[in-house]
C-alpha cells in the first residue's frame, strides 16, 4: 500500500482532515489486538496514539475556543493525557496496554466526534482568536505526524516480540550498490544554526537561530552499513570495554547486548526483523536500531567520532544538492532503511535513519519556554538525552529539514537510529 500526501493548500480544514485520515490509514490493515499491544513501557499501543492525538486537539483547541463544546467522555481527559502536568493527572504510561476499554471502535468514534467539532470550528469564516487557533493547529498537526512515526516504530517493537515474526506490510526490498566511502571536509568557522524565522513551521526547540563556532571537521559521505557494523561485532566490539562509555558498558552487560536490535546472527543465514517480516541481513543497507552507546563505541572502534549537531546541520546546509527530505511521498511499501543509489557528496541525510550526534539535548541560546501547558512539549525534556539529526524511513513528509532536532535517551534503540561518522580535520584538508 502506498499513500501519497500531496502538498496541501493553505486551508486549515483540508490540512486537518488530511493528517487525521493518514493516521487512521496506518491502522487500516491491523486488528484490534494489534492496536492494543505494548511490549515495553517506552512504546504505546496504537489505539492509545489514536486517542492521544485526538485528546490534543480537544484539549488545546476545542475546549478553549469552541463555545459549547462537550467532551466525548470526561474520563478520556486522564486516560489519554501523555505528560502534560499543567492539564491534570495521567494514566501511567506503562499501563496503557491494560486499557482494553474503551475499545478500538469507541476510540475511532471519539476521533470522529472531535473531527466534526474541529471541522466546524475551522470552517468558520472568521474567529476572534483565529491567529492562536492556526498556531495551535500547526503544532497539533505536526504533533500528530510525530505520532504517526511513533506508531510505526512502536508497532515494529511490539510485533518483533512475537516469535511468529509477523509482518505489517509485505514488500520486496531492493539490492543496493555500496555507497562511496570517505569524508567530506568543511572548514568550519562561524556558522548559522537553528531555523530561520521565515522558514515555515518549526518546533520551539529549533529556535532561536544563532551563531556557533566550528573547528574544521569532516563528515562521512554515507551512513554506516550493516556490513561495516558486522566487522565491529566480528572484532569483538561487544566484548571490549575499552571501546565503551562507562554507562554503555554497564548497559551492554545488564542487557546482554551482542548485536543491534532485531538482528539474528545465530541462524544459518543472518537475518533481521522488519515491518515487512523477517528479511535477509543485507550488508549494503544502513545499520539501524542502534543506541547512542553502540553508535559511540563503533565510532571509537573506527578511529572516528560522532558529529556534533551543529556540524551535521552546517554540512547539510552546505551539501552540493540541498536535501530537505521527502516532501510528498509517505511510502508504506518500504519501511526499512535500504539506502539510495550512490551519488557524490553527502548521501542519505534524510529518509533512512535518524543519525546520533554527540550533542546533549539542551536549550539554544535565548530559548524561552512557551507559556502554559504547551510549554511542556519540548522544554522539560532537555536533560539526559542526546540529539539525533536527519529523518528515518518512517518519518512523515515535511519533517525532514536541516534544523529538526530529535532526541532520545542513550540506551534507546527501538527507533530507526543509525550513525554517520565524523572526524576532526586540519585546515586546508580536501
Amino acid at each position: 500500500m502506498q499513500v501519497m500526501l500531496k502538498q496541501a493548500p493553505l486551508n486549515n480544514s483540508f490540512r486537518f482532515r488530511q493528517v487525521r485520515e493518514q493516521t487512521e490509514l496506518l491502522c487500516a490493515s491491523l486488528s484490534a489486538e494489534d492496536c492494543n499491544l505494548q511490549a515495553m513501557p517506552y512504546t504505546s499501543p496504537l489505539k492509545w496514539h489514536l486517542a492521544h492525538t485526538t485528546w490534543f486537539f480537544e484539549t488545546f483547541i476545542l475546549t478553549p475556543f469552541s463555545p459549547g463544546y462537550r467532551h466525548y467522555d470526561e474520563s478520556f481527559q486522564v486516560l489519554f493525557n501523555s505528560y502534560y502536568n499543567g492539564i491534570g493527572k495521567q494514566h501511567p504510561r506503562s499501563q496503557r496496554h491494560l486499557l482494553s476499554r474503551p475499545g478500538l471502535n469507541e476510540v475511532l468514534e471519539y476521533r470522529q466526534h472531535v473531527n466534526k467539532a474541529m471541522s466546524a470550528l475551522l470552517d468558520q469564516p472568521a474567529h476572534a482568536d483565529q491567529g492562536e487557533i492556526s498556531s495551535r493547529l500547526d503544532l497539533g498537526l505536526n504533533h500528530e505526524q510525530q505520532h504517526q512515526e511513533l506508531m510505526l516504530t512502536d508497532l515494529k517493537y511490539n510485533l518483533g516480540c512475537n516469535p511468529l515474526a509477523p509482518f505489517y506490510m509485505q514488500a520486496e526490498l531492493p539490492e543496493r550498490e555500496p555507497g562511496e566511502a570517505g569524508f567530506e571536509f568543511y572548514k568550519g568557522g562561524l556558522v548559522d544554526v537553528g531555523q530561520p524565522a521565515d522558514d515555515g513551521f518549526g518546533f520551539d526547540n529549533e529556535r532561536p537561530p544563532h551563531k556557533a563556532w566550528l573547528e574544521p571537521f569532516a563528515l562521512g559521505r554515507k551512513l554506516v552499513t550493516n556490513g561495516e557494523y558486522g566487522e565491529f561485532i566480528a572484532d569483538g566490539g561487544y566484548r571490549r570495554p575499552e571501546l565503551w562509555l562507562s554507562d554503555g558498558w554497564s548497559t551492554v552487560q545488564e542487557q546482554n547486548w551482542t548485536q543491534p536490535l532485531y538482528w539474528d546472527l545465530d541462524a544459518d543465514s543472518p537475518s533481521v526483523f522488519t515491518l515487512h517480516g523477517q528479511q535477509p541481513l543485507r550488508n549494503e543497507y544502513p545499520v539501524c536500531h542502534l543506541s547512542y552507546f553502540e553508535a559511540d563505541a563503533y565510532a571509537r572502534w573506527a578511529g572516528a567520532r560522532l558529529p556534533t549537531e551543529e556540524e551535521w546541520e552546517h554540512a547539510c546546509r552546505q551539501s552540493h544538492k540541498p536535501q530537505q527530505g521527502r516532501e510528498t511521498d509517505f511510502n508504506l511499501k518500504r519501511l526499512q532503511p535500504t539506502g539510495t543509489t550512490p551519488n557524490k557528496g553527502l548521501r542519505d541525510l534524510f529518509g533512512q535513519v535518524w543519525q546520533w550526534t554527540s550533542s546533549a539535548y539542551r536549550a539554544y541560546p535565548g530559548y524561552r519556554v512557551t507559556p502554559g501547558a504547551l510549554g511542556e512539549y519540548n522544554g522539560k525534556f532537555m536533560c539526559n538525552q542526546f540529539v539525533l539529526r536527519g529523518s528515518s524511513c518512517a518519518t512523515p513528509p515535511r519533517h525532514s529539514r536541516a534544523s529538526y532536532r530529535n532526541f532520545f535517551y542513550a540506551a534507546d534503540r527501538w527507533q530507526f537510529t543509525g550513525l554517520r561518522l565524523a572526524r576532526d580535520a586540519m585546515p586546508g584538508a580536501s
